[in-house]
């Protein structure tokens, strides 16, 4: 990997949580697989842009644009080699070849000048340093009148329904995971214009889009998933024993009421933003 601004993300990307997303990743993308009409629907990648996938994590939605770009080429960068790992056997599994994945930190990565149609990112370009910084140099990477196209989350707010069912927890999560820092950093229209404006990029508007989340079978399992993922991991790694278990039914029972006959199903919101370079 060349070189690295994000440290601090490199490193917990690069270990226990970026492992857990890579072993766990049919799970994860369960949860936001809901939103990838939308953010194609807008993306509008021909079959021979050529694309990039930032922060493309396990590859799901990188694979999805190389099947659209059936005549042009992908490439999914992520600084999570872990994740990485699991995306390259997927795209040999499934017999893509017009893909590959770099690792790498998309704030500094040398990308082609011009070298992109399409940049796209479903909740992976949250995470930077220098925001700025890292969007002016995707910018970079686009050819003349290229687009971006993102999807990040939306603020939560006490009364969604995810805080609902997981309200059991919240007294327990002190603290995001090393992974989790920067999630919430484009929260706010007013912060992603403020950024994409100061990055150059034009024509930007943000959209709202909800969908249903899939977090597991049933309660059971949904908590189980929730109290694996690395927030809840790592505060709750030394409370005591009796205190998680309490946690874990709290958290069960609050999940019941979002039970269907399609899994545990709760309604995330997130922004779909759109721009293009100059």
């Amino acid at each position: 990997m060349q070189g690295i601004a994000n440290t601090q993300a490199a490193e917990a990307w690069n270990g226990w949580e970026g492992v857990n997303w890579a072993q766990n990743a049919a799970r994860y993308n369960a949860t936001v697989t809901a939103f990838n009409d939308e953010l194609f629907q807008a993306a509008a990648i021909g079959e021979d842009d050529r694309v990039l996938d930032v922060g493309c994590g396990t590859g799901q939605i990188t694979l999805l644009a190389a099947r659209q770009a059936s005549q042009g080429h992908v490439v999914g960068i992520d600084i999570s080699e872990p994740m990485l790992e699991r995306a390259r056997a997927d795209a040999a599994e499934q017999g893509i070849a017009n893909i590959e994945f770099e690792q790498g930190d998309a704030q500094v990565h040398p990308f082609p000048d011009g070298g992109f149609d399409v940049a796209i990112s479903r909740g992976g370009l949250m995470f930077f340093a220098d925001l700025v910084a890292a969007f002016a140099n995707l910018r970079r990477g686009l050819r003349s009148g290229g687009r971006l196209v993102f999807m990040g989350p939306q603020g939560g707010t006490p009364d969604s329904d995810y805080a609902r069912a997981t309200a059991a927890l919240k007294p327990l999560l002190h603290e995001p995971s090393p992974a989790a820092r920067g999630m919430g950093s484009l929260v706010e229209p007013e912060r992603i214009h403020e950024v994409l404006d100061a990055a150059g990029y034009a024509d930007v508007s943000i959209t709202p889009v909800k969908a249903l989340m899939d977090y597991g079978r049933d309660a059971a399992d949904a908590a189980e998933f929730i109290l694996s993922q690395g927030p809840a991991r790592f505060n709750l790694k030394d409370v005591d024993q009796a205190v998680v278990e309490q946690a874990r039914e709290e958290l069960r029972a609050g999940l019941v009421p979002y039970e269907t006959s399609n899994g545990v199903l709760i309604t995330g919101a997130v922004w779909l933003v759109e721009a293009s370079q100059p």
